[in-house]
């Protein structure tokens, strides 16, 4: 079963620039988070993730985002279900379409939010420039 899927790297600051301008930023201690979507995921998918995000016990201490009101820095990542096994080219199959997907990534973001998090984004659907600085280096694959 595919599921709705997120890297997340802690970072020592990160930011998103779409046509020049930086369009989402974090500072300091936090989570960089990119998000894919599948066919079948839902909104009670991204409820569950952005629980998990702002829970995971991952950065220094073993202390969470909500242990320390650390932000996140959340970007939309349909590339995380390309599927290179057979030939040259990866498919994007597994990728549900922007009208599925955009609306489950505003809606962990939304969810985190609620939560009380410190949530930047990137621009959904949009040729992006993302920079982070690993801290550890530390990634997660979460698959909800």
């Amino acid at each position: 079963m595919v599921a709705m899927r997120a890297v997340v790297q802690r970072v020592d600051g990160a930011s998103v620039v779409v046509g020049g301008e930086t369009v989402g930023e974090i500072v300091g201690e936090g989570l960089c988070v990119l998000v894919g979507v599948t066919h079948e995921d839902t909104p009670d998918k991204a409820a569950q993730l952005a629980r998990k995000l702002w829970s995971v016990r991952i950065l220094d201490g073993e202390k969470s985002c909500s242990d320390v009101n650390a932000p996140l820095l959340v970007i939309s990542q349909f590339t995380l279900y390309g599927d290179a096994r057979k030939g040259r080219r990866p498919t994007w199959n597994a990728a549900a379409p922007g009208e599925v997907a955009e609306p489950l990534v505003d809606e962990v973001v939304a969810q985190l939010r609620a939560l009380g998090a410190t949530v930047r984004t990137g621009s959904f659907g949009a040729e992006m420039w993302v920079s982070l600085t690993n801290n550890g280096p530390f990634t997660v694959l979460l698959d909800i």
